[in-house]
Order: C-alpha cells, then structure tokens, then sequence
C-alpha cells in the first residue's frame, strides 16, 4: 500500500510547483560588482572574466543606469588607480578612482545603492592589504597601522557620497576603528557591511585580473580564514557584530553555503553572500564550450545562496540573471 502523504503530488505542473516553491530569487537579493578606472571611454574586457570589464567613471554610470534599469537596487565599486604605492593613496584620496565613481553614480542615478570595497590590495604596490613590516616578504600585514588606513579611507568614500561601506581586508577589530571613524566624520548613519567570512581562497584568480590586486609575493593567508574552518567564522561574525557591523558576508559563497546557513542560525542581521569571480568563470567557461546550460545553472546555484540562508548575492551573474527571471 502505498503511503498516503505522496510529495510527487504538489510537482506535476510548473504552475503548481511554482505555486508552492520554498525559495523565490528576485532582482532585490542581487548586488552587481563593477571596476573603476581611470580614463574616458574605456571598456577593457576582462579576459579570464568574458562579460566583465574594467570601466572609466563615464561607463561605469553607463553601466549603472542599466543595473537601475534592470532593477537591481545596488552596485559595489572597486578601483583600480593609476599609480599605486606602499600606502595605499589611491583608497584614501578624497579623488581616488572609487570616490569619483560613486559621486558620479549618486549624481547620475540618486536611487541606485552604491556600496564601496574598503580595502588596500588594489592600491599597494605590493598588492597586500596593508602595511607590510620592512623587507618582510611572507605577506604579513601590520595590524593596527592598517587599521588607520582603512579608517581614512572609509571617511573619504563616505564622503564621495557611498550608501554603503564594506571593508574586505580581514584585519582584526577594522569594523570598530571604521565605524569610530564615520561616527567622529559625521556619517553615524552610513551602514557596515562587512566581509566577515573572507576565506583565503584559489577562486579569486579573475577577480584579481580584474581588479589587478595580485600579491606580488607570499599569500594572504595571514588575514584571511582558512577553507577548512567553520568555527573560526562564527567567532569573527560575533566580533563583528559586537564591533558595529549592520551587515554580514560569507566570502566565497558556492564552498561555503554550510557558513552561510551557521551565520544565518546565530544572527538576524542581513546576511551576503560573493558569488566570485572564479564561481563565475568556472560557469562561463563551461557554456561557451556547451558543456552545460548557462541559465539553469546559474539561476540555480544563485537560487541555491538564498536557500541556504543569504539575504543579498554579490554576484557578476546579476544582470542576466534579472533577464532570465523576467523570461520565466
């Protein structure tokens, strides 16, 4: 005799599986990441990263009007500046490439959230994400010197008109030295979202074409969590939120929806997920050979962040994916 709960009942049309799916992707739960450089008119496609490109600030607003469009609520800007040196200028220069991206942004198209990266690999000239102890060549950033840094920097993106500040570094307590640093600016309202789970992870090989934030020597496993640990991740979103953070990030998303799921069980407060460059590539890569189906896959690896418990997707997938959806 067969049981009378039978699940395959509620499956047998679109419309009622439609009717009855657990978990909905909308343009809201979307974040489109962007590259700013200098110049006019430039558009310079990354190469491991097909449909990604390294904009100057009159394409990037571009670029933002269709996000808008689409409606996407939020971009993030990294940088890439001209020159780059031991203390990182280009972050904190109140004409940085990021700070003259969002201004435009904000002037352009008001309604568009504009978070900001807050972090010094792209603007070392080494490539780490601080201050680095004088002919140390394993990578190990200086703790509290870069704390500095990353203060100036976020008051001066704040004051480029940013909706949103997101340090990335992974340097101990850098959430309550940024947020003591926009409190005494006067930008107490201005939102964290901090990468609390960043994982020194080998998927970040595009982004760091693209952003040209390479380490020029060691790694950054120094300041970024090791891939096997789990633990390690709750206690540094405890520190966070202890420290003022409004907002959360699990770094990458796709090896680490359990951390996403852990965080979301000890915290109410909007969870992200990154959806990186080498999640993204890897999916590229395989449909441009027809080895699988681009659109499915990628609306159900994006659908699949949300089940686990992600609020928001950074991901590069964003415009196709809101394309994708209005088709269904």
């Amino acid at each position: 005799m067969f049981p009378i709960n039978r699940p395959r009942r509620l499956r047998q049309t679109p419309q009622l599986r439609r009717m009855v799916r657990e978990t909905i992707l909308t343009a809201n739960d979307l974040i489109y990441p962007l590259f700013a450089v200098p110049g006019q008119s430039v558009a310079q496609e990354v190469k491991s990263m097909p449909g990604v490109y390294q904009l100057s600030v009159d394409k990037i607003v571009d670029e933002a009007k269709e996000v808008y469009d689409l409606g996407i609520p939020a971009i993030i800007l990294f940088g890439i500046p001209e020159t780059k040196d031991m203390e990182a200028t280009g972050a904190w220069h109140d004409h940085g490439i990021v700070q003259q991206a969002a201004t435009a942004v904000k002037k352009a198209i008001p309604d568009l959230i504009v978070i900001v990266d807050t972090c010094l690999c792209e603007y070392t000239d080494h490539g780490h994400c601080g201050y680095l102890e004088t002919g140390d060549l394993t990578g190990r950033v200086l703790n509290d010197p870069t704390l500095e840094l990353l203060k100036k920097t976020a008051v001066s993106q704040a004051k480029a008109g940013a909706d949103i500040i997101a340090p990335s570094g992974m340097m101990d307590g850098f959430v309550q030295a940024i947020r003591e640093g926009l409190d005494e600016a006067g930008f107490n309202d201005l939102p964290i979202l901090s990468y609390a789970a960043k994982y020194a992870s080998a998927y970040y090989g595009p982004f760091r074409d693209a952003a040209e934030s390479a380490p020029q020597f060691g790694d950054r496993r120094t300041y970024q969590m090791d891939p096997g640990n789990a633990r390690e991740a709750l206690k540094e979103v405890e520190l966070d939120i202890e420290e003022g953070a409004d907002m959360l990030m699990v770094k990458p998303a796709l090896s680490y929806m359990d951390v996403i799921w852990r965080i979301k069980e000890i915290t109410d407060l909007p969870v992200a997920a990154y959806n990186v460059s080498g999640e993204y590539s890897m999916v590229k890569a395989a449909a441009l050979n027809g080895w699988i189906d681009e659109k499915k896959v990628t609306l159900e690896t994006l659908t699949s962040f949300k089940r686990a418990g992600a609020d928001l997707i950074l991901t590069y997938h964003a415009k196709d994916a809101v394309r994708w959806l209005e088709e269904a």
